[in-house]
């Protein structure tokens, strides 16, 4: 589960949503090497935890990682193995609609420019999926791990 220190949009549970963490512990998270990958977003600090990941990689086990696009290639730049998964929206018009049920703000037009900008960063993933339908798309991801899973 990522940790931010931004504070709980309504609705959110710390320990559900994300870890809720002030700056300074989140800088002390970073500083320490306990982040996988951690970015500025938006004006918040966002980042995986390392020790449940590696904890979960040593047992064997699959880790499932929802991260942006810059934090997925940070992710394969420190774990050279991971497989990832571009999710992308089926249009630009759908992915406004969502945002704007999300997170209405001053910040829409910026979350959409950049999810132009990532959308040309696709080709570095190891597959693509287009998330037009949530069941089908979560089948579609789980089909694409498994036959990753087999090849391994």
């Amino acid at each position: 589960m990522s940790v931010t220190n931004r504070p709980p949009r309504p609705g959110e549970v710390d320990g559900r949503d994300y870890h809720f963490v002030s700056t300074a512990e989140f800088e002390r998270l970073r500083d320490e090497g306990g982040l996988l990958e951690w970015f500025e977003v938006y004006g918040d600090l966002k980042g995986t935890p390392r020790a449940p990941i590696e904890e979960r990689l040593a047992a064997g086990d699959d880790v499932l990682v929802e991260v942006d696009v810059q934090g997925a290639l940070a992710i394969r730049e420190q774990l050279p193995d991971a497989y990832i998964v571009f999710v992308q929206a089926p249009s630009r018009a759908a992915q406004r609609a969502r945002l704007e049920q999300r997170d209405a703000g001053v910040t829409l037009d910026a979350r959409l420019e950049e999810a132009e900008a990532e959308e040309r960063l696709a080709d570095r993933f190891d597959a693509v999926v287009i998330n037009d339908d949530l069941d089908r798309a979560v089948d579609e991801v789980v089909a694409l791990l498994d036959a990753e899973r087999r090849v391994r």
